[in-house]
């Protein structure tokens, strides 16, 4: 197993320690929530990036780097719809993209064909990832009533009921929508090519 194979199960093991966190009560396991997902957020730039660098992009780094993205994705988005920070719908509406496009991509695997996640899965990705830090910032600072003033900021920023965190969820949503049309498109249009 390569050097980006590894981080990417890194960002698994990541995603292990936030479900636990997230299952523990207090400030210090919502403080651990977000930084596990930050690391984790952080080790899936560095995987491709290294995957590219050091000429070691391979088919599995192609199907695992998504999988385990749509782990941590899920895992994190069924945590914030648990503590009311994110509608249960759109949790459902995220985990049923996400189960079809891995679905696809193993009957794509199946046929010999590897599908890559594209520039619009990745910029959803993005998305999602920002949308959820800054719902773990807001849980972050509501756990922490002794956080600074300082923080106010960050806590405006992120309050669910104003604009930037609500905003960060219409786009990822939107997002997860589009991509997910994408790559229906692209596996159909790949599947064509195969038998003809």
């Amino acid at each position: 197993m390569n050097l980006p194979n590894s981080i990417t199960l890194a960002r698994l093991a990541l995603t292990v320690v936030y479900v636990i966190a997230a299952s523990l009560p207090g400030s210090l396991a919502a403080w651990l929530t977000l930084v596990s997902l930050c690391v984790a957020a952080a080790t899936d730039w560095l995987d491709g990036y290294l995957a590219r660098k050091l000429n070691l992009v391979t088919a599995l780094g192609k199907l695992l780097d998504p999988l385990v993205d749509k782990i941590l994705v899920c895992s994190a988005f069924v945590h914030l719809s648990l503590v009311h920070l994110c509608p249960m719908w759109l949790t459902i509406l995220i985990i049923g993209r996400e189960f079809l496009v891995t679905g696809l991509r193993q009957l794509a695997v199946e046929q010999g064909i590897v599908i890559a996640a594209d520039r619009w899965g990745k910029l959803k990705t993005i998305f999602q990832i920002v949308f959820v830090i800054s719902a773990l910032v807001w849980l972050v600072l509501e756990k922490s009533p002794q956080a600074p003033h300082i923080l106010g900021l960050l806590r405006t920023l992120s309050n669910p009921a104003l604009g930037f965190t609500p905003a960060m969820m219409w786009i990822a949503l939107l997002l997860t929508l589009l991509s997910g049309m994408n790559y229906l498109r692209a596996s159909a249009s790949l599947f064509r090519e195969q038998k003809s």
